[in-house]
């Protein structure tokens, strides 16, 4: 019965990596390897980002773009000049 219940969890757990979800935060999104964009994103069509939760598998930030959402590494140095150019956009207009 144990190892039943162990082998359904571990089952469970690699469902859910493979899903890009994480099981310690239910409602922050992963980023699997199949969602990441590796070509530079025009800020224009950058509505919104979040960093995904430190559980990810992945680290990564989710980029809000009109249609739908895509997965970007916050390394990236064009994703990087970026949110320098955010910080001075919100320290000026404040």
């Amino acid at each position: 019965m144990k190892i039943s219940v162990l082998l359904l969890l571990l089952l469970a757990l690699a469902w859910t990596g493979s899903q890009g979800m994480s099981l310690r935060s239910p409602k922050s999104q992963c980023c699997s390897k199949e969602m990441f964009k590796y070509r530079k994103i025009p800020e224009s069509r950058i509505q919104d980002y979040k960093y995904t939760d430190p559980t990810c598998t992945h680290r990564a930030v989710l980029v809000k773009l009109l249609k739908g959402n895509v997965c970007v590494d916050p390394e990236e140095r064009w994703f990087q000049k970026y949110l320098r150019k955010q910080k001075k956009t919100n320290s000026t207009s404040t």
